[in-house]
Order: C-alpha cells, then sequence, then structure tokens
C-alpha cells in the first residue's frame, strides 16, 4: 500500500517534549510543572510530552511520573494533549506504567525502544505490541537507536502500523529514506523528535514535532508549521534557519538536551530547577551562550513574526 497524504496529527502538530522541574533539593515541583505547562500550551504547544528523555524519564520514580501527568492535566484541563513516557528497557514494567499513565490521565504513550539489552527486531515488534494491547491508550514508538542501541527498522514500523493503538512515530533515526518508506507504506503520525529536521520532516508528509527547544520559545515550531501550511515555504525555512543557533546550543554542542534546557529556563526566571545525576548542571560560561543565542533568536522574532 502507498499513501499519498500527510500523516494525521492525533495529538496535535506542535509538541514540546517538557523538562520535569524540580525544587532546588531535587525532589518533584508539581507547582513548578504546572506553571510551565500552561505557560507553553498558552504559547502554542498543542501538547506535552512528559517524562521523555528531556523529562528525565530515567532518574523519576514510577509514582513521580504518575503525579506529574495528573498535576498537568489538572494546569492544562483539555487545551493540550499530554503524551506521557513509559518506555522501559522491561516490557513488564512499561505495561505496569502505561496503565499508571492512563489512569492518571494521560492521552497517549511514548514507548521508546528496550534499551542496554538490544533486543531482535521480533523481540521489539513483540514488546511493543504487548504494551499495546495492555492499554486503551494510543502508542507513539519512539524511535531513537542513538540512545537505546536498538533501531525499530522500517519493516517493523510498518508491521506494527497494523495494530490499531499503535499511532504514531517519535523519530530520532536521522534516517530520511527510511523515513520515508514508513510514511508511503503506513497511515501512522511522524513527529520530528530532532528539532533541526523539523521543517525537513514536516515537508515530507510527517504530522508534526516532539521539540526540545520549544522549552523556552514555545511558539516557533507552531509558526514554522503554519508558514508552510498557509504555502509561504520561503518563511518556513527562514524560521527553521533561524533558530538554528539555539537548536545547535541546546542539543548539538556535547550537553544533552535536559541540561541545556534547564539552564535556560533557570536564567529566564522559569520553572525548572536542578538535573538529577548522573547529569550535571551546564556552567556559567554554558548557560550564557545559550541565553545569547535565545536573545538573538528573540531579538528577529519581531521582523519573523514567530
Amino acid at each position: 500500500m502507498t499513501t499519498d497524504h500527510r500523516s494525521p496529527a492525533p495529538f496535535g502538530r506542535a509538541l514540546c517534549a517538557m523538562v520535569t522541574p524540580l525544587t532546588e533539593s531535587g525532589a518533584l515541583d508539581l507547582d513548578g510543572a504546572q506553571r510551565l505547562a500552561g505557560r507553553l500550551v498558552s504559547a502554542g504547544c498543542d501538547g506535552l510530552v512528559l517524562s521523555g528523555t528531556t523529562g528525565e524519564s530515567p532518574t523519576t520514580t514510577d509514582a513521580e511520573k504518575a503525579a506529574l501527568v495528573t498535576a498537568v492535566r489538572e494546569a492544562v484541563g483539555e487545551r493540550a494533549t499530554l503524551v506521557a513516557g513509559v518506555g522501559t528497557a522491561d516490557t513488564r514494567h512499561t505495561v505496569e506504567l502505561a496503565l499508571a499513565a492512563e489512569k492518571a490521565g494521560a492521552d497517549g504513550l511514548l514507548v521508546v525502544s528496550p534499551y542496554y539489552s538490544r533486543p531482535p527486531q521480533d523481540a521489539v515488534e513483540a514488546h511493543f505490541r504487548e504494551v499495546a494491547d495492555a492499554s486503551g491508550l494510543p502508542l507513539v514508538l519512539y524511535d531513537i537507536p542513538g540512545r537505546t542501541g536498538t533501531r525499530i527498522e522500517p519493516a517493523t514500523l510498518v508491521r506494527l502500523a497494523d495494530h490499531p493503538r499503535i499511532v504514531a512515530v517519535k523519530d530520532c533515526s536521522y534516517d530520511l529514506l527510511g523515513i520515508q518508506k514508513v510514511l508511503s507504506r503506513t497511515g501512522l503520525a511522524y513527529y520530528a523528535g530532532c528539532d533541526e529536521q523539523v521543517l525537513a520532516l514536516y515537508a515530507m508528509g510527517a504530522a508534526g514535532c516532539v521539540s526540545t527547544v520549544a522549552n523556552v520559545v514555545p511558539e516557533l515550531f507552531r509558526s514554522v508549521l503554519g508558514a508552510f501550511d498557509a504555502g509561504d515555504t520561503g518563511r518556513a525555512a527562514l524560521l527553521q534557519r533561524r533558530a538554528v543557533p539555539l537548536i545547535e546550543a541546546m542539543t548539538a554542542a556535547g550537553l544533552p538536551g535536559t541540561v541545556t534546557a534547564k539552564a535556560l529556563l533557570g536564567a529566564l526566571g522559569l520553572p525548572a530547577g536542578p538535573v538529577r545525576a548522573p547529569l550535571r548542571a551546564a556552567d556559567r560560561e554554558t548557560t550564557g551562550a545559550l541565553l545569547a543565542a535565545y536573545e538573538d533568536l528573540v531579538a528577529g522574532a519581531g521582523q519573523l513574526q514567530v
């Protein structure tokens, strides 16, 4: 089967991979999470991904993950979709987290490929099917082999697309050919998980993006996608290019996006707090460079109508 339409957008187009705010003592900051979520949604995010990579899922507890979903749902109501990160290296544990997220009020589940044990593709497929069978929520499969060590191969995605609750992919594969193969053969909604590829994947038919940079400029990629939809591809490309210095500083300068997003949010006086070990806070020089890149982008935003 070959499809010729844009992917559907079951969770909206412009989503933010939200940080998990912590207090200075390192405890979960639910009040800060609610304030940050409200700001992100008011500024243009259609949805929020909670407890993903940027949300420090490896170092938050099961109870904290569920509490975060509940608190953010209270803050944003039905104004935005909530996708809860529940993927682990253990299928049984992933199912438990999926059921807890469903109970807490999530709209969807972000499920990363099992990491460390590096299962073969038939085991990867079985893992996702078991999680999808266990819950009534739709799944976003998270393909990020650079972190997990295990790719969700295009052929596996094509097979998984026949499951009624497997509806989307968050892509960090850097495999443009593979993405196009899946887009052309399935109805899966693709979300760009790498900010530098948002416009490129959207132009190929993706549904939208899950952005780390959106933590600090939540309106940016909504404007990129909106300009493209309006037929102003030149403006869309200009906005994407204008964001490159900040994207590079936040996601490609040697530190995890969690660290840079929290550093910049903190510098702007917004809820973030520290990161949890083994991550370490950005130093003063790095934070200054992040702030300079942010200010440069914002300074040009009026001309570009971001």
